[in-house]
């Protein structure tokens, strides 16, 4: 929406950057529940990034919108990590 509005190009290269990891993530954990990292990066960075971003100018959309969406991510991943049966 960055690049559609401003015709910014930093925008463009960090949705469809992120956009990727997300789905790459998601791939990865759907194929093996334990590989949650890429999907745990992905959402840390983009919840830091975007609450920095959301704190500096109070607006909510987007940035607060992508950091509370984040943070809730980060709950289930962690949430899923802690409940699962563990290995001997």
């Amino acid at each position: 929406m960055g690049y559609v509005k401003a015709g910014s190009v930093t925008s463009l290269a960090a949705g469809l950057l992120f956009g990727f990891m997300a789905g790459f993530g998601a791939y990865q954990t759907s194929g093996n529940p334990r590989k949650v990292w890429v999907s745990l990066g992905t959402s840390g960075t983009l919840a830091v990034v975007m609450a920095v971003r959301f704190f500096s100018s109070w607006k909510f959309m987007p940035a607060g919108l992508v950091a509370l969406t984040s943070v809730l991510m980060l709950g289930k991943i962690v949430f899923g990590m802690l409940n699962r049966p563990h290995e001997p």
